[in-house]
């Protein structure tokens, strides 16, 4: 199962490093993109958070948010949950380029898919499911 295991990490890793190369806005930094869809999915969320969940320190999630505010892409409030803090929202063009940028990436994975014939293209297209169970407990 090990050998399985470590194949199945390269090929993941290879592939997402692609899907980042084939990403015609190279406007983002690979932290900055994900920070991006992770506030897109959580917001509001505390930079603290956001640096767990990417993961990174917390000098580089701040660091992060700053680049995307500079970019108009996020923009920080008071926290609803504690007045005392600040959290992370997304504005219309930090929106406007998560749906971009997923739409692209969802556009060429499909061209990896269409490689592979339709029984194993349903086996990977199940296993994003229990693959996205995994993730959401991280």
């Amino acid at each position: 199962m090990a050998q399985e295991t470590l194949q199945l990490l390269v090929s993941m890793h290879r592939i997402v490093r692609h899907l980042r190369r084939s990403r015609t806005s190279a406007v983002l930094h690979p932290t900055q993109f994900l920070a991006l869809m992770l506030i897109a999915d959580e917001q509001p969320i505390r930079i603290g958070e956001i640096a767990a969940r990417v993961p990174c320190s917390q000098p580089t999630a701040t660091t992060t948010v700053a680049g995307l505010e500079d970019a108009g892409m996020v923009r920080r409030e008071q926290d609803p949950v504690d007045g005392r803090a600040t959290a992370v929202v997304l504005t219309e063009a930090g929106a406007e380029m998560v749906e971009a940028s997923g739409r692209q990436a969802a556009e060429e994975l499909s061209k990896l898919l269409r490689r592979l014939d339709e029984a194993d293209r349903e086996l990977v297209l199940r296993a994003g499911t229990v693959l996205a169970q995994i993730a959401d407990d991280l």
